[in-house]
C-alpha cells in the first residue's frame, strides 16, 4: 500500500492541506494517464500518512478519519484559456485582490504572507473581466504536485473570492511539459460559470512565448461564515 503525507507547509487554509497540491500528489501517486479529476471529500488533513487505495475506477486518499479524496482517469471538455504576455501579468499583481483582503493568507500559493521561496506567492490581477494572470518563476525543482497547486488557486481569484470565499471540491488538470527553475511562467484563471454554490473555473500554465505547458478545470464551493471560522481555527 502506498502512502502520502501534506507536509505542514503545503497549506490552503491554516490548518488544511492545499486542494490543489493535495490533487497533484493523489494524482502522481495514482499513476494514472492525464488528465486526471480528483475530488476531495473533506479538508485534507496535514502531517498525517494517507493510505491511497485502489478503488473501481481509479484509487482514493483515506486517512485515520476516513476518506479525504479519489482520483480517476478525466474526461473533460477543455475551457479555452487563451495565453497572457509576462509583462501583462505581471503589471496586473498590484491589483491582487488578496493584497487586501484574503480568506487564508497563509495558503502556501497565493498566501500574501507567505516568505519568498517558501509558498509560490503567485499574486493573480484582473487582466480582463473574469480573468485573471500572475506570473510563476519556480525556484528548484517542479514536481507534479507543485504544477497542480499554480493551476489551482489563481483560478479561484478569477471570482469574487473576497466577497465569496471558496473551496476547492473538484480539480481535472494535464501536465504537457514540467516547468523549470528559474524560467518565467504566466498563470491564467477564468470563471467558467456555476450554479447554487458550485462555480466553475478554468486555468492554465503559459511560458514566454505563450505555449501551453499545463491546464486545468476546476468546481469550487462557497463556503458560510461558519465554516471560513473553522478552517480558519482549524
Amino acid at each position: 500500500m502506498t502512502q502520502l503525507t501534506i507536509g505542514r507547509r503545503f497549506n490552503g487554509p491554516a490548518h488544511s492541506g492545499n486542494g490543489g497540491c493535495t490533487a497533484g500528489l493523489l494524482a502522481a501517486a495514482s499513476g494514472l494517464p492525464g488528465p486526471v479529476t480528483v475530488r476531495l471529500l473533506r479538508p485534507p488533513p496535514l502531517e498525517e500518512p494517507l493510505d491511497v487505495v485502489p478503488t473501481g475506477g481509479g484509487v482514493g486518499l483515506r486517512g485515520a478519519d476516513g476518506p479525504v479524496a479519489t482520483a480517476a482517469t478525466g474526461e473533460v471538455t477543455w475551457s479555452e484559456v487563451e495565453p497572457v504576455a509576462v509583462a501583462t501579468a505581471r503589471a496586473a499583481e498590484a491589483s491582487y485582490a488578496g493584497l487586501t483582503g484574503h480568506p487564508f493568507p497563509t495558503c502556501f500559493v497565493c498566501g500574501p504572507d507567505r516568505e519568498v521561496g517558501d509558498g509560490l506567492r503567485l499574486f493573480p490581477g484582473r487582466v480582463a473581466p473574469g480573468k485573471v494572470a500572475a506570473t510563476w518563476e519556480p525556484v528548484g525543482a517542479v514536481d507534479e504536485s507543485l504544477t497542480w497547486a499554480a493551476l489551482d488557486c489563481p483560478s479561484a481569484w478569477s471570482t469574487d473570492l473576497e466577497a465569496r470565499p471558496l473551496v476547492l471540491g473538484e480539480m481535472t488538470a494535464q501536465v504537457l511539459s514540467t516547468p523549470q527553475p528559474g524560467t518565467s511562467y504566466v498563470v491564467v484563471g477564468q470563471h467558467v460559470g456555476g450554479e447554487g454554490r458550485k462555480v466553475r473555473t478554468a486555468s492554465a500554465l503559459f511560458d514566454a512565448d505563450g505555449r501551453l505547458l499545463a491546464r486545468a478545470e476546476h468546481v469550487w464551493l462557497e463556503i458560510g461564515p461558519e465554516m471560513l471560522a473553522r478552517l480558519r481555527q482549524g
